[in-house]
């Protein structure tokens, strides 16, 4: 099986489970709302399992990150940067975009291998 990017437009039961593990801190009501005319939830999927996702806030030609995260035990394998990649060609309308920054090392180092860079306290890519 290959790893897809899927914009989820829905949640399945397996898709709750998954994100719970993705987000343990989080709730179903948090995910259901990034499924919404100006938001969207990212996944990250591989034999039908989500392995990391991020939620986007749209705004014209203006996305906002949030919560992006990979699954622990995926980690270190190139499923981020494909995710945020993908994510980013499949919202090709977005000229500008910004995550907030959590301040730690391992999300810097990945930013900007993403492409981003620190302004502030937030990560930006034109």
């Amino acid at each position: 099986m290959k790893l897809t990017i899927q914009k989820l437009t829905s949640l399945s039961t397996q898709d709750l489970i998954d994100l719970a593990k993705v987000w343990p801190e989080q709730t179903e009501s948090d995910w259901q709302g990034s499924l919404s005319e100006h938001h969207a939830l990212f996944a990250a999927v591989f034999n039908e399992r989500i392995l990391g996702a991020v939620k986007v806030r749209l705004n014209g030609d203006h996305g906002e990150l949030r919560d992006l995260r990979v699954r622990e035990v995926t980690r270190r394998r190139g499923v981020g940067l494909y995710l945020m990649e993908d994510m980013q060609a499949q919202l090709p309308q977005v000229k500008s975009w910004e995550m907030p920054s959590d301040g730690e090392a391992v999300t810097d180092a990945f930013m900007q291998a993403c492409g981003f860079s620190l302004t502030g306290n937030i990560w930006k890519k034109p």
